[in-house]
């Protein structure tokens, strides 16, 4: 690939703007953020123990995250970093039965495997 660094500069804009806004728009208003995610994952088997910490620490991973993608900083671990985050929230749908909003994480998912594909095919630095 003749431009790969700027191909994939744009391939990852969608996605990096996607995370980066959704930590962006949370950030000020985290502790509202929180209460909002433990009241939306009362019927869930996951104790509130562990859905506090993570409702603080979600917007702070996304934006950054995000960041990470649109700037090209380790971006293969930044991606794997994305797919964690995005089962994370996978399984925290689920256990709510939120299927609307799985499908929007899979396409984060899909979107991130995507690229994580492009930069191993493409990439004429990494290690293959």
């Amino acid at each position: 690939m003749k431009d790969f660094k700027t191909t994939y500069f744009f391939l990852r804009l969608p996605i990096a703007i996607s995370l980066l806004g959704h930590g962006l728009v949370r950030l000020p208003k985290l502790e509202m953020f929180s209460n909002w995610m433990v009241t939306s994952m009362e019927k869930s088997a996951i104790p509130s123990f562990m859905i506090i910490p993570f409702s603080y620490f979600l917007p702070i991973a996304e934006f950054l995250i995000g960041l990470l993608l649109l700037i090209g900083f380790q971006t293969k671990y930044t991606i794997y970093s994305g797919l964690v985050l995005m089962s994370i929230l996978i399984l925290g749908s689920a256990s709510i039965e939120n299927w609307s909003a799985i499908e929007a994480q899979l396409l984060h998912s899909v979107y991130l495997g995507g690229l994580l594909w492009f930069y191993e095919k493409y990439n004429p630095v990494s290690n293959h």
